[in-house]
């Protein structure tokens, strides 16, 4: 029997990646947008406080098990920015964006940091949710440790991946194949965190 999951989340290169690493275990991913589902207000102040809001929200509309991601980048010369509001870092007043804005304005930010300063890494907490009123979210957190390149580099991937340099694959993370991205990542550890865990 092939379980049903919620993803809260309607990004599409996330929808890619949780379907491919779920592929195999008879779970089907489906994205929250195929239940008309309201986003959900991002009002927590940490990766894990999101992701259970954004949980609990796939929850309520689509009366399914739901896996949230909260995801980001954190700069250490930047004090840990732009952290939870990593995919909203170079949003205009009418809260649009771009990846290609976000990294660029990083780049710029970052125009007259060292090498040896621009360590960084991606986060991601995952929570999953059995139903909207579940007392006890299941969280997994995945850490990925890298630098900022001072330009970017390949096509694969998306958000900040062109300008996250993996140091043991001496590339940027948008120059890995797919499948190692999913096994070095943030998200992938996440998730084989989650795989060996999880109570269904």
């Amino acid at each position: 029997m092939i379980e049903k999951l919620v993803l809260a989340s309607g990004n599409q290169g996330k929808l890619r990646e949780f379907s491919q690493l779920f592929a195999d275990k008879n779970i089907q991913v489906i994205p929250q947008n195929e239940f008309d589902t309201i986003e959900a207000e991002e009002t927590g102040l940490s990766f894990v406080e999101n992701a259970i809001i954004k949980a609990r929200n796939a929850c309520r509309f689509s009366g399914l098990p739901a896996l949230a991601d909260d995801s980001g980048l954190e700069v250490d010369a930047l004090q840990g920015a732009p952290g939870i509001y990593s995919a909203r870092y170079a949003a205009d007043e009418n809260g649009n964006t771009s990846d290609e804005a976000n990294y660029l304005k990083l780049l710029d930010t970052l125009i007259n940091v060292p090498p040896e300063k621009r360590t960084a890494r991606f986060q991601c907490v995952l929570v999953y949710m059995r139903h909207e009123n579940d007392p006890t979210p299941q969280v997994f957190q995945g850490s990925w440790e890298g630098q900022i390149l001072t330009e970017p580099s390949g096509v694969q991937g998306f958000g900040y991946d062109p300008v996250f340099l993996v140091p043991s694959e001496a590339c940027s993370s948008a120059e890995l194949s797919k499948d190692r991205k999913n096994v070095l990542s943030h998200r992938g550890q996440a998730i084989q965190e989650l795989l060996r865990c999880w109570r269904p």
